[in-house]
């Protein structure tokens, strides 16, 4: 089964230590578990099974023409520079640095299936299966698995490498993913399987 690893919005503005979510709720989980290293690991150990590894990040242009202001997540990104491309706070967190051959797929909305050329690089490479991981539990890694399953795509989640707002954001994210999903984590994961 061909198979694809999406690394969900590990990017600066929301799991760098300075960045602004990386200050907040969302950062203190995300250091707390861990997940910035337990990811590196799971990238390495994909590149090593020779599984594609496509980097998921949430950007608007410097005028924030896609950003829908009515949104909860993301209306107020324009008022506050957030998730802005060609900026810092758009970028992969450096220590999951991608490597030429990568995916980078940009999404506008919490789906990376929306809008962008996810599906397109899914389908050109027959890819049946999708590992994924990133933050927030409770939208990117909630949507894609939803998304995804609805496209008959088989998902696997590593579930040490996603973090909320909270840990009881995370676990509710998780239990309710269980009918839609199968959990692994970045040490018992076998990209190769």
């Amino acid at each position: 089964m061909r198979s694809i690893y999406l690394v969900l919005d590990m990017e600066n503005d929301l799991v760098a230590e300075d960045g602004p979510s990386g200050k907040g709720p969302l950062g203190q989980q995300v250091r707390e578990r861990g997940i910035i290293a337990r990811t590196a690991t799971a990238i390495a150990k994909a590149r090593a099974a020779g599984v594609p590894i496509g980097f998921v990040r949430v950007g608007f242009s410097p005028d924030y023409r896609e950003c829908p202001t009515t949104s909860a997540i993301f209306g107020g990104a324009k008022q506050h520079g957030l998730f802005k491309l060609g900026t810092r706070g758009t970028e992969v967190h450096a220590d999951l640095a991608p490597q030429p051959g990568d995916f980078d797929i940009v999404k506008h909305r919490v789906s990376p299936f929306y809008g962008t050329s996810l599906e397109p690089v899914l389908r050109a490479h027959g890819i049946e299966r999708i590992f994924l991981s990133g933050v927030s539990t409770v939208a990117v890694v909630q949507g894609t698995v939803r998304d995804a399953h609805d496209r008959d795509y088989v998902c696997v989640v590593l579930e040490d490498c996603c973090a909320a707002a909270s840990a009881v954001d995370h676990a509710a994210a998780i239990a309710v993913l269980q009918r839609f999903t199968t959990f692994t984590t970045s040490e018992a994961v076998d990209f190769a399987a």
